[in-house]
């Protein structure tokens, strides 16, 4: 076996009869002839974290047709993953670099590799070949200064709609706490119509398809009055209670025709800010069941791996104040890890490793890297996600909830993060509080639904999209489109 020597940061990824060594991205040498000594199944490991992914999936071909039933499930999953990273990492360089032209006009390949090499620009080694993220050029004006200095002189400068929105609002939002107003409330009221509609002829005719659609969950104090008014076809609404909330249908798919599925529903929201004075929270009680169950690892997304302990001790600095411990995750998070478009979900092994390796990630990469940083420093949290709802913004959205004793649950959204103001509470708003316009799906991530789904979804951690499957496995999101129509009523009573 040949070695390449270089400085790497090493990381540990266990599998069944398996180490792998990592560096972001798993670190080999193509050709590996110890390959062809290890078991098959751990052969095709190796050639998938290899990027080799044709002898991977010729190699599961193989192993299928000697009847290994086994590890059906793991060559599934491994499938689905190849396919993924493909529509991922589905563009060339000289895409890329057409993209980069109106503001690179003279771009070389030495800035290319930079870029590269800095994890700015992200990209793949697929077969032998480099391939780019889809939403490499975008990315690259969030995370590379020089590159955002060059948008920037294009007069590219201004903040969204989506930042103006949320500084007056939750300003606002402010001023009122401040005159005496509970948040909890001030009662938004919307209505939803979801669509989701299957692509002619992307299932065979006759064949009966399963579908499960987010649907909003009855959360109080925050959201409530959640009734359903009106579906296209005979359901199974999922239990109010259920942590990943869910509308069942099933469909018969038609020669040439679109299969939908679709539904309406209301929902009554409210804001919610808690001003938390550190000396007032109380010590936790270790022994309730609340603390055991939301400070707990949650493999493979939440785990105390040295990294992320020895991340939590240097943030929190000998801090023993639950809040304050809270409050400088936050700051650190916003401060080292910018918001960035992400790769599907169900392609990782662990979001916040990777997250710490390539030091950006989207809503739900920087929750999970938060709750992992607050679980392994004492501090109970769990997950929460949707929509956000905001006019002319309406979006999937991660956040979550950490709880403190004697308080409860208090809600926190990392990827909002610190506001551009010189009001403290204002600025500091997402740390303790949430703006009204949510619609919350989940109250945690990864579990199963009702009915309980087969095949490998095509997002395992969150659900927002919604899922769909059908005798032959399950059916990915390029397969189908989904949308959502947002109806605003007395909004802000």
């Amino acid at each position: 076996m040949k070695f390449l020597f270089k400085p790497i940061r090493i990381i540990f990824l266990f599998w069944p009869g398996l180490l792998i060594l990592m560096s972001g991205s798993p670190v080999f040498i193509s050709g590996c002839s110890c390959k062809k000594d290890l078991p098959a199944t751990d052969s095709v490991k190796l050639y998938f974290f290899d990027g080799d992914f044709r002898k991977a999936a010729k190699l599961i071909d193989k192993l299928e047709s000697e009847s290994d039933k086994k590890n059906a499930r793991e060559f599934e999953i491994f499938r689905a993953k190849m396919e993924r990273i493909r529509l991922d990492f589905s563009k060339t360089a000289s895409e890329i670099r057409e993209e980069l032209r109106p503001w690179f006009p003279g771009l070389t390949d030495e800035q290319m590799e930079a870029w590269e090499k800095s994890k700015a620009l992200e990209v793949k080694i697929i077969d032998g070949e480099k391939r780019y993220f889809k939403n490499a050029v975008p990315n690259l004006f969030r995370l590379d200064p020089a590159a955002r200095a060059a948008k920037v002189k294009k007069g590219d400068s201004s903040p969204g709609p989506l930042q103006i929105f949320r500084l007056q609002d939750i300003t606002e939002l402010i001023t009122d706490y401040n005159k005496g107003t509970n948040l909890i409330q001030k009662k938004y009221n919307f209505k939803i119509d979801f669509t989701i509609a299957l692509k002619p002829d992307a299932i065979p005719e006759g064949k009966t398809v399963k579908c499960w659609m987010p649907f909003p969950k009855y959360s109080p104090p925050r959201q409530d009055s959640v009734t359903l008014s009106e579906a296209n076809r005979d359901f199974i609404v999922a239990d109010k209670t259920a942590p990943q909330r869910s509308l069942f249908m099933e469909g018969i798919t038609r020669k040439d025709k679109s299969l939908v599925f679709s539904y309406s529903a209301e929902f009554r929201t409210s804001p919610e800010y808690r001003e938390i004075k550190p000396e007032l929270v109380q010590p936790y009680d270790t022994a309730s069941a609340v603390y055991k169950e939301h400070t707990k690892e949650r493999p493979p997304h939440i785990v105390f791996s040295e990294r992320i302990k020895n991340l939590a001790n240097k943030i929190t600095g000998g801090e023993i104040n639950p809040y304050l411990k809270v409050r400088k995750i936050y700051y650190w998070i916003d401060e080292n890890i910018p918001w960035a478009s992400a790769l599907e979900y169900s392609t990782f092994e662990s979001i916040p490793e990777y997250v710490l390796e390539n030091r950006h990630g989207d809503c739900g990469m920087q929750t999970l890297l938060f709750m992992s940083l607050a679980r392994a420093s004492g501090i109970p949290c769990k997950w929460q996600s949707g929509w956000m709802l905001h006019p002319g913004e309406v979006n999937l959205h991660d956040w979550c909830e950490v709880y403190y004793e004697g308080i409860g649950w208090v809600p926190l959204d990392i990827s909002f993060s610190l506001q551009d103001s010189d009001n403290i509470q204002v600025k500091e708003f997402y740390i303790t509080g949430i703006d009204g316009y949510r619609l919350i799906i989940n109250d945690d991530f990864s579990r199963e639904f009702t009915p309980v789904k087969k095949f490998f979804r095509s997002e395992p951690v969150d659900f927002q999209r919604g899922e769909l499957e059908w005798e032959g496995g399950n059916i990915y999101f390029d397969k189908w489109s989904y949308h959502m129509k947002v109806t605003y009523h007395d909004e802000k009573k």
